[in-house]
């Protein structure tokens, strides 16, 4: 991007609520139905139905709400949000409009060079999804509805315009999404559409104060591709800039293939949809001891799970964070943990070893050959010195292919370290003998033939010599 500008950022996230039946009605949220077949009369708003709210998406919202340590509104109001759309068959959408169920919030992010952001949520609301529009069927002239999402439960989620990059608005992203994941109310898969972000971009000179004319890029549908599209719209409207030109405030699409933004239509502002409370829905109000009952039964969430890591575990802030992001991979942690092995090998094998194998096989950590207390004894054998990292390596190896457990492995193949000084020293012995002239070179100052020696005692024994031990005999046979 040009130097002298700045981005503006603000990100409107829609998840969708893990609940079984929509937001208004009894039909099905599953994913993969026949098109049309999970819509019923409430859903295509037929003459003579009532909208029935669903509580869990209530409660999913606030628990969402105190997560961010949001306010949660006492009275909120169900508004109807008019447009026209082929997907849309009411003629409207029921959203919240300025009575949302949650108001301001904050969402702490984590940055590539270890620092954090605190970034502003506006409001978190209610609504319901429409349908869906299919282009690629039978003749391309010729369009489908497929209304199944119609009625599907949201929650709208806005941030404040607090992102100044696309790898803070991804960072934003990743953090949500942990977070709505660990609360299991959104499953937040950005590829079944559970996780949607329209993000709001303007570009100004550093140092002014007053936001440039943002641009909206709409249904984003993966992290990678929202930051490709912030930083092309971002370009996009610097060249507009430089070159004398004013930016049009408007909707544009993303093309993930050519990697750019296109124009759809102008923005509309919140007078065009004609907002008024639904006539069918009282204000929804809520007791204290919901939300009480409710925040009881929050689990430990992200943040509060990296900062045990670094203070318990000792890790370091970026493995905490790593850890803490995905709830999977910080249970199959804990388990590790819980076993005895130490915490900081436990992080190290299965950030890097593990999660090597995983990201090879595209396998996610539910998946893995290698359980846990799997994992963590093999940890413990390099702890108790029975086998070396190096010899725990060929032995991860096996556990990945066969399933083994290690200690089984290690017996079966005589992995079992040396850790006996009179078998080490024989074999230094050996090699020294052996290499009169690489003796004469280090103790004529040439440091770098020490590794030498340790790679011959170690072929020797076959990688079974505690490398530390080889080490402490080397230099007391060396003269230092």
């Amino acid at each position: 991007m040009h130097p002298n500008y700045e981005m503006v950022i603000g990100l409107e996230v829609h998840a969708q609520v893990a609940t079984h039946s929509k937001l208004f009605s009894g039909s099905s949220t599953a994913f993969g139905a026949a098109p049309n077949t999970q819509a019923n009369s409430v859903d295509l708003g037929l003459p003579g139905v009532l909208p029935v709210l669903n509580q869990a998406a209530v409660d999913a919202a606030i628990k969402t709400g105190l997560a961010i340590a949001a306010q949660i509104n006492p009275v909120s109001v169900f508004a109807r949000k008019n447009y026209f759309y082929p997907d849309l068959p009411k003629g409207y959408q029921i959203s919240q409009y300025d009575q949302p169920i949650v108001g301001k919030g904050k969402l702490v992010i984590d940055l590539p060079d270890g620092q954090q952001k605190t970034i502003g949520v506006t409001r978190i609301h209610l609504e319901e999804d429409a349908g869906k529009s299919v282009h690629d069927i039978g003749s391309a002239s010729v369009s489908h509805v497929d209304l199944n999402r119609a009625g599907v439960p949201l929650m709208e989620i806005v941030s404040e315009p607090d992102l100044r990059s696309a790898e803070e608005a991804a960072a934003y992203l990743k953090k949500l999404r942990a977070i709505v994941r660990y609360l299991g109310v959104c499953n937040a898969d950005m590829e079944k559409g559970e996780l949607r972000c329209d993000a709001n971009v303007s570009v100004r000179k550093k140092g002014e104060t007053k936001f440039g004319t943002r641009c909206e890029i709409k249904n984003v549908n993966s992290i990678r591709n929202v930051i490709r599209a912030i930083e092309f719209e971002a370009q996009r409207q610097c060249d507009v800039l430089e070159e004398g030109g004013k930016i049009t405030q408007e909707t544009r699409l993303y093309d993930a293939v050519k990697n750019e933004t296109r124009s759809l239509r102008g923005k509309e502002d919140a007078h065009d949809y004609r907002y008024f409370p639904d006539p069918d829905l009282l204000p929804l109000r809520l007791e204290a001891a919901r939300i009480q009952a409710l925040q009881a039964t929050l689990p430990e969430l992200p943040d509060a799970k990296q900062a045990r890591y670094q203070q318990q575990c000792g890790l370091s802030p970026y493995d905490a964070s790593v850890l803490a992001a995905d709830q999977d991979a910080a249970g199959f942690y804990d388990v590790m943990v819980a076993t005895g092995a130490d915490a900081k090998l436990c992080a190290n094998w299965l950030t890097v070893e593990l999660f090597a194998v995983l990201n090879e096989h595209d396998k996610e950590i539910g998946q893995s050959p290698v359980s846990a207390s799997q994992l963590a004894a093999l940890v413990k054998l390099i702890q108790n010195n029975t086998i070396s990292g190096k010899i725990a390596k060929t032995v991860f190896a096996e556990m990945v292919t066969s399933g083994q457990d290690p200690d089984k492995i290690v017996a079966a193949k005589g992995l079992v370290q040396i850790t006996d000084p009179a078998q080490i020293e024989a074999v230094v012995a050996e090699v020294l003998g052996q290499a009169a002239e690489s003796v004469a070179k280090y103790q004529a100052g040439d440091q770098r033939v020490f590794g030498w020696f340790v790679g011959q005692v170690m072929q020797k024994t076959q990688g079974k010599a505690n490398p530390a031990l080889v080490n402490q005999v080397l230099k007391a046979k060396l003269g230092g």
